[in-house]
């Protein structure tokens, strides 16, 4: 079985060193298995910057209603003013239509919405250039793409690289997986010789832990804390990580990023 991987260095060394690297499980470490999300909220991204593998659920049915081709965009200073940037996008298998074979309806224009939306939203941010950089990447992608996927692990692949993630990245397509949801999962974490899977709040409510538990998986419930006091983590399941970048900084992110991470994998998981 070929597996198709890239690992992503950070851009910029200026703030990786700020990201310890060090996971749970040394030999093989823990996955988080997600669908390509644009601009992804901060819930999301934390999971991802918690493990050592994003496993890109690429290969299930596309939802419109779901933040695979959308983001909330926050303002920088009031982050209850929000706004939809939205992907126009065309199924050309109708409903059936797969995450990965989503096409964008006009690309040159999406771009220009992305480019404007995002300048306009946090231009003024004293962490710009980091934004800037994010931005960048994701522009270019649209040069060479006109698949929506692409477009969206490419912004969570330039978030995570921003705040000096190493990890590797993979995608669901490229393995075999029997058809239940639990087994699919837990097919996939074995294919990429993983010894945790850390499961979102969405996950946990329908997931079975006994395909894991056969082969040794240790399930890792992952959620961000719900704390209405502190203004990173109350929009954290509703906004773009890019207000959380430009409202923080990389570097001050990645060491939030890292404490959660920390807490979530060191903890009690039995």
């Amino acid at each position: 079985m070929t597996l198709t991987s890239a690992s992503w260095a950070p851009a910029s060394t200026a703030d990786s060193s700020t990201a310890d690297t060090r996971r749970l499980g040394a030999s093989g470490g823990a996955c988080a298995i997600h669908q390509p999300n644009l601009f992804p909220r901060l819930s999301t991204l934390a999971k991802l910057f918690a493990a050592d593998r994003w496993i890109v659920l690429d290969d299930v049915q596309f939802a419109r209603r779901d933040y695979q081709q959308r983001t909330r965009l926050a303002a920088l200073d009031d982050p209850s003013r929000q706004q939809w940037l939205t992907l126009p996008t065309h199924l050309p298998n109708g409903r059936p239509t797969l995450v990965n074979q989503t096409l964008l309806v006009e690309p040159r224009l999406s771009r220009r919405t992305v480019s404007l939306l995002i300048r306009q939203y946090y231009g003024r941010s004293r962490y710009w250039p980091a934004v800037s950089e994010v931005l960048d990447v994701v522009l270019d992608r649209f040069e060479n793409t006109d698949r929506v996927a692409d477009l969206a692990r490419t912004s969570t692949l330039a978030l995570l690289t921003a705040l000096g993630w190493n990890g590797e990245v993979l995608e669901s397509s490229a393995m075999p997986t029997r058809q239940g949801r639990s087994e699919r999962l837990a097919d996939l974490a074995v294919a990429t010789g993983s010894n945790y899977y850390l499961c979102g709040t969405g996950g946990l409510r329908y997931l079975d832990y006994q395909p894991f538990a056969v082969h040794g998986i240790t399930v890792v419930p992952f959620h961000t804390p719900v704390d209405a006091g502190d203004r990173l983590w109350k929009w954290a399941r509703r906004v773009s990580s890019l207000w959380a970048l430009s409202a923080t900084g990389p570097s001050e992110l990645a060491t939030r990023l890292t404490a959660e991470r920390e807490v979530r994998l060191n903890g009690d998981h039995a």
